[in-house]
C-alpha cells in the first residue's frame, strides 16, 4: 500500500450492517426471482443474490446501492457479499444500472462468455476521502478486496455529473482483480480523478478481457495479462502487459514504465460459475495453456473442462472442518460461500483436480494455530477467490503446497493454481504466522496474489497496543512467501511487510512476472532489521544455490516511518549467474528509511533525497 498519507481511522466502518432490499437471494433450492420460481437454483446461502433480466432495475439499484453504503468504509469488517447476475441483458440508455462497489463485495456474470450478460451504465470504485468531513485527504490506496468478472459492461454515464461522465472509474488497490469483462462505450479509469487530492492509487491486476481506452493515471504498479486494448495512457513506476494486443511499446523505459511481453509463458484462468442453456449451475475449470496472447473467450467458450454443481460440497462458514474434509475425501470440490471460517485444523485438498472456489471474498481464520489451507503436491488443484487469514496464536503456514521433503506429483500441462489468493497476517484482528504462503511442490502457477502483514488495521486501537513499536511485536509474520518447488511462475506476486524476506525463492526454473514489495514499516530500531551482519533484509531473495531464474518487473519501496534512519542493504539479492535475470528491476523510497542499492550492491541508494524517484537497473546482470 505505496506512499501513505495521514489519515482517520474508520472505526464506526467496523461491524457496520444494513437491512437491504434483497431481489434474488439464493436460500434453498428452487429459490425464486422476479422473474418466477427457477428450479435446481443451489441453496449459496443469505449471502448471494442472484439477478435476472426480470427484476425490476430500480430493485437491483436499490440493493447495490445499499450494499455499498454498509461496505464502503468496511474495510476491516465481516461482511462478504456476492451478486451473480443470470444471462440476460440489465440497464438501458433510458435507466442505466450504476453501481459501485466496497469492500468484500463480488459482482459477477453467470454466462458461459462474458457477452452473455449486458451490463448498460457503469460499475465503479472510488476514491475514499478519509478526512472528518470526507471531502479531502481522497485516495485508493486502501480500496481493497473486491471482484468484477465475467460479464460485458456499456459504459453509460447518462444523469452523473461532468466529472463522473468522463470515465468508467477502477479505483483500487490490491486484492482486487477485474477478469473475464468486455468493456466498451467510454473510457475505464484506473484512478480516481474526481475527488480532492492526493488520489494515489497502487494496484492492481486486469486477466482475459477485452477494454477500451485505458486511463491508468496514478496507479503505482500494474499488470495486465492475456487481454485486448484500444490504448493506455499514463504509468507510475511499473506498468506491466503480457499476451496483451494493443499493448504499448517498452523501447523507452523507464520513460514510461513500460514492460511488455508479447505473449504470456504459462496462464490459467479463474475457474467461474455459469448457468448453461437449461438453467443448471456448473463451473468451468480453464485449462493451463503456454506461450499465449489475447483472450481465452474470443473464438467462443474458453477451452477447459466443466464441472456440475452437484459435484461440489457448498460450504456454509458453520460448516465443520471435519464436514468439509469428509466430503473432500468423498470425491467433492469444495464451494466457499461468503463469510468467515473459523479454522482450528487444516482444510485438507488431497486429489488430483480438486477445485476450490471462494465466493464473495470467503475468508479462511486460522485458529489455535492452525495452517487453515493444505493442499498436497498432486496435479490439476486449483484454489481461487479465497483470503486466509492468520489467527492470535502463531501458525507455522497459512497455506502450504506439497510437502517440504516429500514426493510432490504436479505436471507443468496441469500445474497446481492459485488464482485471487489473498493473505493477511493483521488487519481486522492480531495475526501471528511464521510463513504465509509456502510451495513445495514442482509446476505451480500463482496467478495473481496478494501477501499482506497489515501495516494498519483495528489492532491500533486495541488495549496495551500503541501503533508500530507494538505492531512488530504482536503482529509477527517473518516471510511472505517461501518458494521451494521447481518450475514455479508467479504472474502478479504482490508482498508487503513481513519481518524477513518479504519473497524467498529456493527453487529452480522459477519465474515472476510483476513484483510489488513494500518493506516493513515498524521495525523499532537497525537492531530489530538485520540479518546476521547484514542491514536488513532484501524484499527478494533468490538462493544463493539457484542457477536458474527470471523476474520480469519488479519493485522494492522503503517506508520505515517507525525509524527513518534505519538501512536495508539491498532491495533484490540473487546469485550472480547468467541464468538468473532480472528485468526492469527498481527500488523507491516512500519517504523514510533508506534501500542502499537496487541488486547485490549494484544501483544508487533509494533515500529521502529522491523521495518517489525511482532508482531503476534496466537488466542484471548488468552488461
Amino acid at each position: 500500500m505505496p506512499l501513505p498519507q495521514p489519515r482517520r481511522r474508520v472505526r464506526g466502518a467496523l461491524g457496520l450492517s444494513l437491512a437491504l432490499m434483497v431481489a434474488v437471494t439464493a436460500s434453498a433450492p428452487g429459490a425464486a426471482s422476479a422473474g418466477g420460481p427457477r428450479p435446481g437454483a443451489p441453496d449459496f446461502g443469505p449471502n448471494v443474490t442472484i439477478f435476472s433480466p426480470a427484476t425490476p432495475l430500480d430493485e437491483i439499484q436499490a440493493t447495490m446501492d445499499a450494499r455499498h453504503a454498509a461496505q464502503v468504509d468496511a474495510e476491516m469488517g465481516t461482511d462478504r457479499h456476492a451478486y451473480l447476475f443470470l444471462p440476460g441483458e440489465y440497464g438501458s440508455a433510458d435507466q442505466p444500472l450504476q453501481v459501485k462497489l466496497g469492500y468484500y463485495t463480488q459482482v459477477s456474470g453467470l454466462g458461459a462468455t462474458p457477452t452473455d450478460v449486458q451490463v448498460n451504465g457503469k460499475i465503479e470504485v472510488y476514491n475514499r476521502c478519509l478526512d472528518d468531513e470526507g471531502t479531502s485527504n481522497c485516495l485508493a490506496l486502501v480500496n481493497f478486496w473486491r471482484t468484477l468478472s465475467n460479464l460485458a459492461l456499456r459504459i453509460d454515464p447518462a444523469g452523473q455529473d461532468d466529472c463522473r461522465s468522463s470515465a468508467n472509474f477502477w479505483a483500487v488497490s490490491q486484492a482486487v482483480s477485474m477478469r473475464r469483462l468486455d468493456v466498451s462505450g467510454g473510457t475505464l479509469s484506473l484512478m480516481d480523478y474526481c475527488t480532492a487530492g492526493p488520489q494515489y492509487a497502487s494496484g492492481g491486476f486486469i486477466a482475459d478481457s477485452r477494454l477500451p481506452e485505458i486511463v491508468n493515471g496514478s496507479q503505482q504498479q500494474w499488470l495486465t495479462r492475456n487481454s485486448e486494448i484500444d490504448s493506455w495512457s499514463n504509468g507510475v513506476w511499473n506498468q506491466v502487459f503480457t499476451g496483451v494486443a494493443g499493448a504499448p511499446e517498452d523501447d523507452s523505459f523507464p520513460d514510461p514504465p513500460y514492460t511488455t511481453l508479447d505473449t504470456t509463458p504459462l496462464s490459467r484462468e479463474k475457474p467461474y460459475l455459469f448457468v448453461d442453456d437449461r438453467g443448471r449451475y456448473q463451473v468451468r475449470v480453464p485449462a493451463a495453456r503456454r506461450d499465449t496472447r489475447g483472450v481465452s473467450w474470443a473464438t467462443g467458450p474458453t477451452a477447459g473442462r466443466t464441472i456440475p454443481i452437484r459435484d461440489f460440497h457448498i460450504a456454509r462458514p458453520g460448516d465443520s472442518v471435519r464436514k468439509i474434509n469428509r466430503e473432500l475425501a468423498r470425491g467433492k470440490h469444495l464451494l466457499l460461500t461468503p463469510g468467515r471460517y473459523d479454522i482450528a485444523r487444516s482444510i485438507e485438498i488431497r486429489r488430483p483436480d480438486t477445485v476450490v472456489l471462494g465466493l464473495g471474498h470467503a475468508t479462511l481464520t486460522a485458529v489455535d494455530g492452525a495452517a487453515p489451507l493444505n493442499v498436497a503436491g498432486v496435479p490439476g488443484v486449483v484454489v481461487a477467490g479465497v483470503t486466509i487469514d492468520a489467527g492470535l496464536d502463531e501458525s507455522p503456514v497459512l497455506l502450504r503446497v506439497g510437502k517440504r521433503h516429500g514426493r510432490n506429483h504436479s505436471t507443468p500441462r496441469n500445474p497446481i493454481t492459485l488464482s485471487d489468493v489473498y493473505f493477511r497476517v493483521g488487519g481486522p484482528h492480531i495475526g501471528r504466522t511464521h510463513t504465509a504462503l509456502e510451495v513445495n511442490a514442482d509446476d505451480v502457477l500463482i496467478d495473481h496474489t496478494w501477501v499482506w502483514r497489515g501495516d494498519h488495521g483495528v489492532e491500533d486501537f486495541t488495549e496495551g497496543v500503541k501503533g508500530d513499536t507494538d505492531r512488530w511485536r504482536t503482529n509477527t509474520g517473518r516471510y511472505g512467501a517461501i518458494i521451494n518447488g521447481d518450475r514455479v511462475t508467479a504472474t502478479g506476486l504482490f508482498v508487503e511487510h513481513f519481518q524477513r524476506h518479504n519473497t524467498v525463492w529456493n527453487g529452480e526454473h522459477g519465474t515472476t512476472i510483476l513484483y510489488q514489495n513494500e518493506l516493513p514499516y515498524d521495525p523499532p530500531t537497525q537492531a530489530d532489521w538485520m540479518k546476521g551482519d547484514v542491514q536488513g533484509w532484501a524484499g527478494y531473495k533468490v538462493n544463493d544455490r539457484v542457477r536458474h531464474h527470471t523476474l520480469y518487473a519488479g519493485g522494492v519501496y522503503v517506508y520505515n516511518r517507525n525509524n527513518p534512519s534505519i538501512h536495508t542493504e539491498n532491495g533484490f539479492e540473487v546469485p550472480d549467474r547468467p541464468g538468473v535475470q532480472l528485468h526492469r528491476v527498481m527500488t523507491v523510497n516512500l519517504n523514510a528509511g533508506t534501500i542502499d542499492h537496487v541488486v547485490n550492491g549494484i544501483g544508487a541508494a533509494a533515500d529521502t533525497t529522491r523521495v518517489g524517484q525511482p532508482v531503476y537497473l534496466t537488466e542484471y546482470p548488468v552488461d
